[in-house]
């Protein structure tokens, strides 16, 4: 059984079959296509629209097309979420049975549209869950059934954030170990929007 770098998980036959499509487009096509998709997930371009046009222009069945449409963005989105470098995703379509050639040039595309789609990603994340307000409360255990946990050091946080059209109040209780996790987490965003 092959490993993937996108996956912790084996992917589905279907997906294999969608992305070995990718091997009868030409070169110039392909660019074409990757480029469509790209622009579709750094700047939100209706998508829907795009594939119609494209199918059109290349004498496509747009509902074959599809399909590959899907597994594309799957695979890229899950590129992106693993965090893979362009030479992984090589790696990956190799293994999806994707010819050398298409993958270079999806590779390529990969690896020149990441740095827009990880500030795209960021920005809107950012956008939807704007913190407004945070209150917090440091406790220690006093007395519990549970004679361990007696002495042991929490923070509870309230956070307000803006999501969009609504204000969400989110409560969260943690120990202390998961606190120091959570903030480290928070220090790793941090330093991923002064990067970007």
């Amino acid at each position: 059984m092959v490993s993937f770098n996108f996956t912790p998980t084996q992917p589905d036959e279907q997906l294999f079959t969608d992305l070995q499509k990718l091997n009868a487009f030409p070169q110039e096509m392909l660019a074409e296509f990757i480029d469509m998709l790209m622009g579709h997930l750094i700047d939100g371009t209706d998508l829907v629209a795009q594939v119609s046009s494209f199918s059109q222009s290349h004498s496509i069945n747009e509902a074959r097309l599809k399909n590959t449409v899907k597994a594309l963005l799957f695979f890229v989105k899950g590129s992106m979420r693993a965090n893979c470098t362009f030479k992984q995703v090589g790696e990956d379509l190799l293994n999806f049975g994707v010819n050398k050639e298409q993958v270079r040039i999806i590779a390529l595309k990969y690896r020149d549209s990441f740095l827009s789609f990880s500030r795209s990603v960021i920005g809107q994340a950012l956008q939807i869950n704007e913190v407004l307000d945070m209150e917090w409360r440091f406790g220690v255990v006093a007395a519990n059934k549970e004679i361990a946990s007696v002495g042991a050091s929490f923070l509870q946080l309230r956070l307000v954030l803006d999501k969009g059209n609504r204000k969400e109040t989110v409560h969260m209780e943690l120990s202390l170990p998961q606190f120091y996790q959570f903030l480290s987490e928070m220090e790793k965003a941090k330093s991923h929007m002064d990067y970007f």
